[in-house]
Order: structure tokens, then C-alpha cells, then sequence
């Protein structure tokens, strides 16, 4: 096809900070324009603009940018290329424009060698549909049955999902066309224009709803009003995205991702702790017909399908789907040894034969699988619908049957064992999942990785599923967050517990073993065949302190919170706090942790503290400090503690909104008291000084000063200064280059406003070592004299 393509920040994956095709944050909206083929200016456009410069102005494209280092200055007024004309109006002869506008054919660029697939980490889908994902850009062409006319005539589409589509459950999608594209919600933007065909690029919200759409163009001319709907085979399916820092599925790291998202094999393990055996499992996400089967599952399932934008509640679902016994799910389960008429759990080697039969068979579940099966198809499913996951097995796993987050074995007073009430177990190795989201129903910390089980064991909510466990939640104890945190913490950290019963038909504690549950939790590790040890994510290390305090703090909340002895007393509290302003960005961070003694006697514990970098979503990055605090109070005392992260530790782990996390955990000797505290906190950034350089007139240059000093003992690179103010200029990003360490940079801002009144000039700093610099101004904008 001839004719031009537009390449900027409309028409590609539209992520935060994501460079130009060169590498450098550049001005996408000049190289966009720049782009189109654009027709000679016509009479009518040419009068209206000598008529009314100021709604037609052609904005200055000079700024003067002045760096100042210890009281040195130095000005440069770079050389910048004026900025292209704005692509004008099809306008075609007069005879074409009375003609009816209509869709002749849609084209929706889903091949596997295409842009959008390509884009969306979705080349790999065996589909004939669009594939794509959400919260980013795709495009479609159209080829309409005459020229399309930017003045006159009118576009928009459609996409519904479900069986009843509506506007305000979010399955009933109204896409309008604008002349630019913003972030996050639904528009589309003509970026292409050759004769009768238009390419569309369409910008879809971070949080769509996931399954398949049927598309539906509504053209409106002068004449007349045209609706088509298009080829039901021609589906867009719309997935989540990790790649999208706004979906709540996002993954940070790109080998995780190529791990977790994309790889259609692994290795699960089982066996025994001391001899573990791997098998090879192909999880097989990219299958012709998988994808439809995995959208079966949705649709069978309980969950409307605007509950579908929601990883949790999909999580939730599938868990369900994946085993039969109360849903006719995709697997019967069978631990008998007896595998007639079905096919013996030992030999699957994968999940795409499993679920093409399910969906082939219209939901009769397939016969017959165990822990590793159901968890295999767990993985397969969650990956092919866009959600980070894995398999993971646990030695030693415990199985809870009374909620008591203890595994109880109960003997008579001859020391018989009692088989009618010891039904826990514990498991040579259980396999389950992992799944990678934020948890914005969570207190902040709870993101990351979450335990999801889809082997029926026991109910939740009177189905047979668990998880999503925050996987956080289970290594601090905090069992009381959902979903099943109790039972998946039981399986790899309750203690075992003997007791014994008494002449008079209660129970005494007569032994317990505190590190027998939960071993060499294993899954493959990224990138590689060999076996990865997660242990650690999901407990602290066996018999510390702080694993001591996890286990009592979850019992408290079991069915037999007596099996701990509580504290004889509660008299030590402790808090952090921050002094003035709060903590700024590129210095050491410094809090007081204040520590109270409210009784007459000494008080001895030692105090845990770890720090730990967090997204804004809650998610937890990794571990930057941790260490241990021995402090010892005299009666009715009070120690206030400086506690210090160095620059150093932490310059080098940041992302965006500079968050941190600080847990604290101790245990009072005396009195056994339990000292637990979280506490968030941000770095703060310096803002932009915006600051207005005489009046401001309808039509007329104006110009404004924009102040920014490098508050990190480091030199930020490829610094790019977004300008932009309604009635004052379209967004403008001013190349700002390397700004070195404590420097200050003035940038003079020129511009022509458009409105009077009080308008707000703002300014955003883009730069990949500081985030979240910005600064707004009033400009007052007076009539023309």
C-alpha cells in the first residue's frame, strides 16, 4: 500500500518514558506530524488563519536553555528546527463529499509478522483474530468508500464483549476520534491517509475488561449516517499486559517476562526434599485453539464479564475452572491409583491436549489429573491470558483442615493414635502457582507474588479454589488478608503439633516439631533448566525470630490460638517517625524510631528492621538494608533512635514515585510481646519553578522561566522538559541534554496564548534517574490591545 506512516507516541506501545525508534526521548508529536503526507493548504484554511491568527497560530519552536554550576552560568540558544504544519483536511471535490460515507472493508493488521503483534508480545498466538493488549496502541486500516473529510465527516467504532454489552459495566466500548490520543482511556486518531484508506491507531485503557470483541464502525457524513459491523470471525482479543506500567499485571524485569509470560515450557518438581525430581512440562500458552479455550473457561464460569478487567477476580475464577468437582472444571482429580477410563495423572506431559478436549467436548471434564496437572494448566492459562505465573512445588506440605494453622496429630491417653480427628496431613510435595499483580485491595507491601491453588482440597467460599494469597502476607503472618492466606500459610509454615487427651476428655500440648512444614519450595528458575529455591519468599529463615513471630501472629487468628502462650503483658510500644518536611530525594533518609517502656521494670528485645524499595501499586522491589537493633529500656524509659538509609544503598533501586517500605519486628523478652510495625514513605523530589516573564496578550508572544536543580550527586542524563497549557501551547518537550550533579538549568519557554483569563502553564521532567519533577503556574492571559 503507498502512502505515509506515522511513527510517534499515538501510534506505538504508549508507555511511560518510552523512547523514540533512536533511543532518545524525543518529540513525538513533531516526528508524527512530520510524517503525513500533507495536501497544499487550501483558500479557505489560508483566510481563516489570516483572519484569526491566534486559533491558527504556528507556534514558536525557540527556547533558551541556561545552566548554572556553583554561580557560573553559561546560555545557549540551540539551533531547532521549526515545527512541521499540522496534517490538513481531505479536501476532495465537491461531488465526492455529497456521496454517502461507508465502510467497504476492514483490515485488522492481526497478522503474526505485524506491527501489532509484534508491539504487543503477541506473535506467537496461533489465532486468526487481532490479538493484542491492554492499556497500549494498535492499529487497523479502513477503506472507506470515498475520501475521507477531517472538516465534515464524522467516525467512530465499537467494541462489546458478552452477552449483554453495556456502556457503564465497561463491555460496551465507544472509541471517538480525536486529533490526539491521552493516556489511558479509549480514542482513536487517524495516522495514516491514502485516498479512500485510513489507518487508525487505537489507544485502549489499562483497564479493559480481558476477552474477545466484536468491532462495529459508525461512519456520519453531512448526507448521511452509515452503521457497519463487521465479519464476526474478525475478533480483537484484548489481554492483560505486563508490559504496561499502569495494568495491575505489570512486571518490571524483561527476563521475568520472557520467563513467566512467554516461555510455553518449564519444569515442575516433585518427589522428596532430599531427592527431587524434575519433569518437563510443555505449558504450550500460544497453541492454535488454546486461547479460545482459555476464554471458554471465563465464559462458563460464575464471573460476569465485567469482573474480567480485575487479575484478582480472574485469578479467583480459574482457580475454580481448572478443577470439576463443583463446577465440572477442566480436570477430575483422582488419587485412587485407579485410572480407568481415563488417562493416569502420571502421563500428561502438558496442558494443550487437556484443554483443546475440554473445550472440543463442550465442558465435560477431562479424566484424570493430581497436583502437578492442575497446576500446569494453571500456568498455561494464566499465561495465555496475559498474567505473570509459574509452577511451584512444596516439600513437606502441609494440609489444614481446621483452620487452625497448625498441623495436629492427636493420640489417647494410652498414647493411641486418634484416626477420627487426625485429619491433617502432611504431603511428600504439593504443586501450586505463583501469579505476578499488585493488590490495590491490599494495605501497601501485599503486591508481587500470589499463591493460587487449583487442586480441591478444601472449599473457599463454598467452591473449591484458593488464592490469590499474597504471598507477603503469609512470610509476616498476616493471615486475616485474602483471600485463603490461612491455608496456603499452613501448608508451608505451621508447626506440627502432638497432643494428647486427659482423663477428663480435654487436650494437653505434649511436643511439637517447628520445622518439619514447608521445604525447598521450589520452581525453575528464570532463563535456565535449573531449579530455583523460593524458601525464603515465603518464610523467614526456620527458627529466627521473625519466622517465630510470623507463626505465633497467624495462630492468633486460627481456630486454636491457646496452642501459644500470649503475652503476660503489653508495655512496649514502638513508632516511627519522620521529621519535617519528610525524607528528599539524592541524600542519606533518616528516620527516628521512638521506643517506650510503659512499665517499672527493664524491658529487653531486639528490633528487626528491614527496608524494602516499593512500587506505587505496593508491590515490593527488593530488599536495600536490613538489620537488627538490640535495645534495652529502663523502667518508664523512652529511646529515640536514628535510623539512617544511606544514599548509596538506595540510588541505584528506585522506581517511579521513589516509595520504601519499613517493616519492623521484635519480641519483648520478658513478656514475650510481639512489636510489629509497617511503615511506608516517599523521597521527595524537587519541583520546577515556573516562573511568568512579563504580560501574557491573546495572539501575542509570551514567555515564562522554567527552573529545575539536579538534587543527586550524579549527573542525570538526556534530561527532556515537557511544557504544555490549554490556551497557551500543545504539548512541547524541550531537549534539556545531561544536567550534572547539584546543577541548576533555566529553560525561557516561548509561546502564543490563545485564551484569555488565567491559564496553567505546566512542566513535567523526563529522565530515567528522577521521576515525578514537575510544576505548574498561572499565566495570566489579557485580551488583545
Amino acid at each position: 500500500m503507498q502512502g505515509s506512516l506515522v511513527r510517534d507516541g499515538s501510534s506505538v506501545g504508549r508507555f511511560h518514558r518510552v523512547s523514540t525508534s533512536n533511543g532518545q526521548a524525543g518529540p513525538e508529536k513533531e516526528e508524527g506530524a512530520a510524517a503525513v503526507k500533507v495536501k497544499p493548504e487550501g483558500k479557505c484554511r489560508r483566510w481563516f488563519r489570516r483572519a484569526c491568527p491566534c486559533c491558527c497560530r504556528r507556534q514558536s519552536s525557540t527556547y533558551e536553555v541556561t545552566y548554572e554550576v556553583d554561580g557560573a552560568k553559561d546560555t545557549e540558544t540551540p539551533v531547532i528546527t521549526p515545527e512541521p504544519p499540522s496534517p490538513q483536511p481531505h479536501t476532495g471535490d465537491k461531488e465526492q463529499e455529497d456521496l454517502p460515507l461507508t465502510v467497504r472493508s476492514l483490515d485488522l493488521l492481526s497478522l503474526k509478522t505485524g506491527q501489532n503483534r509484534k508491539e504487543h508480545h503477541t506473535d506467537q498466538y496461533h489465532s486468526s483474530g487481532l490479538v493484542v493488549r491492554r492499556g497500549q496502541t494498535f492499529q487497523i486500516e479502513l477503506d472507506l468508500s470515498r475520501p475521507f473529510n477531517l472538516n465534515t465527516d464524522k467516525l467512530h467504532l465499537e467494541l462489546k464483549t458478552g452477552p449483554l454489552p453495556l456502556v457503564s459495566k465497561g463491555t460496551h466500548i465507544i472509541i471517538p476520534l480525536v486529533e490526539e490520543l491521552q493516556d489511558l482511556c479509549w480514542e482513536a486518531k487517524i495516522v495514516e491517509q491514502n485516498s479512500n484508506r485510513i489507518k487508525l491507531s487505537v489507544n485502549s485503557s489499562q483497564k479493559a475488561v480481558v476477552g474477545q470483541y466484536a468491532l462495529t464502525i459508525t461512519t456520519w457524513c453531512p448526507k448521511s449516517e452509515a452503521v457497519t459491523t463487521y465479519d464476526p470471525e474478525k475478533h480483537i482479543y484484548m489481554l492483560f499486559n505486563p508490559w504496561c506500567e499502569e495494568d495491575t499485571v505489570f512486571m518490571d524485569d524483561e527476563d521475568e517476562k520472557k520467563e513467566y509470560v512467554l516461555n510455553d515450557t518449564g519444569r515442575i518438581y516433585y518427589g522428596t526434599e532430599r531427592q527431587i525430581g524434575a519433569r518437563t512440562w510443555n505449558f504450550g500458552q500460544f497453541d492454535e485453539g488454546i486461547l479460545e479455550a482459555c476464554l471458554y473457561l471465563l465464559e462458563k464460569s460464575d464471573i460476569l464479564p465485567s469482573g474480567r478487567g480485575d487479575p484478582v477476580n480472574v485469578v479467583r475464577v480459574i482457580s475454580a475452572m481448572i478443577n470439576s468437582p463443583d463446577d465440572r472444571g477442566v480436570l477430575e482429580g483422582n488419587w485412587s491409583g485407579n485410572y480407568v477410563g481415563g488417562t493416569a495423572p502420571t502421563a500428561w506431559s502438558g496442558s494443550v491436549e487437556i484443554l483443546k478436549r475440554y473445550h472440543r467436548e463442550g465442558g465435560v471434564p477431562v479424566k484424570y489429573g493430581q497436583c502437578w496437572v492442575f497446576s500446569g494448566i494453571t500456568t498455561t492459562v494464566l499465561r495465555c491470558l496475559g498474567i505473570p505465573a509459574r509452577s511451584v512445588t512444596n516439600f513437606q506440605s502441609a494440609h489444614d483442615t481446621d483452620v487452625s494453622l497448625t498441623t495436629d496429630v492427636y493420640f489417647d491417653e494410652d498414647m493411641d493414635p486418634i484416626n477420627s480427628l487426625n485429619s491433617d496431613s502432611v504431603w511428600n510435595f504439593h504443586v501450586w502457582n505463583d501469579c505476578w499483580m499488585a493488590r490495590p485491595d491490599l494495605p501497601p507491601g501485599m503486591g508481587g507474588w500470589q499463591a493460587v491453588d487449583s487442586t480441591p482440597q478444601e472449599t473457599s467460599q463454598g467452591t473449591f479454589r484458593c488464592g490469590p494469597a499474597s504471598i507477603a502476607a503469609i512470610r509476616s503472618g498476616q493471615v486475616y488478608l485474602k483471600h485463603d492466606t490461612p491455608f496456603v500459610f499452613a501448608e508451608v509454615n505451621s508447626d506440627k503439633i502432638y497432643w494428647q487427651r486427659n482423663l477428663d476428655g480435654t487436650f494437653s500440648q505434649i511436643h511439637s516439631e517447628k520445622n518439619v512444614v514447608g521445604r525447598a519450595i521450589s520452581t525453575k528458575a528464570v532463563g535456565s533448566d535449573q531449579r530455583l529455591d523460593i524458601t525464603h519468599l515465603y518464610k523467614h529463615a526456620e527458627g529466627s525470630e521473625e519466622e517465630r513471630i510470623a507463626v505465633e501472629t497467624a495462630c492468633r487468628y486460627g481456630s486454636k490460638p491457646e496452642a501459644y502462650s500470649s503475652p503476660v503483658a503489653e508495655d512496649v510500644n514502638v513508632e516511627v517517625k519522620v521529621d519535617g518536611d519528610g525524607l528528599s530525594m539524592g541524600g542519606d533518609a533518616v528516620l527516628k524510631f521512638v521506643v517506650k517502656n510503659q512499665s517499672d521494670q527493664l524491658r529487653k528485645t531486639t528490633l528487626n528492621s528491614q527496608v524494602a524499595v516499593m512500587y506505587y501499586t505496593g508491590v515490593l522491589k527488593g530488599t536495600v538494608k536490613a538489620e537488627k537493633l538490640p535495645i534495652e529500656l529502663k523502667p518508664n524509659e523512652e529511646k529515640v533512635i536514628d535510623w539512617v538509609l544511606p544514599y548509596q544503598l538506595y540510588k541505584d533501586h528506585l522506581v517511579d514515585q521513589a516509595a520504601l517500605m519499613l517493616t519492623l519486628s521484635g519480641r519483648v523478652n520478658e513478656t514475650k510481646q510481639v512489636l510489629a510495625s509497617q511503615t511506608s514513605f516517599r523521597l521527595r523530589t524537587p519541583d520546577i519553578s515556573i516562573e511568568p516573564v512579563g504580560e501574557a496578550y491573546v495572539g501575542k508572544e509570551a514567555s515564562a522561566k522554567l527552573t529545575f536543580t539536579n538534587p543527586l550527586p550524579c549527573t542525570l542524563r538526556n534530561v527532556v522538559v515537557r511544557v504544555e497549557g490549554l490556551g497557551l501551547r500543545n504539548l512541547h518537550p524541550i531537549n534539556v541534554g545531561d544536567v550534572i550533579r547539584h546543577a541548576t538549568v533555566t529553560v525561557t519557554e516561548h509561546f502564543i496564548p490563545s485564551l484569555a483569563g488565567t491559564r496553567k502553564l505546566v512542566a513535567s521532567l523526563d529522565c530515567k534517574q528522577l521521576s515525578q519533577v514537575h510544576g505548574v503556574a498561572d499565566i495570566i492571559v489579557h485580551e488583545s490591545q
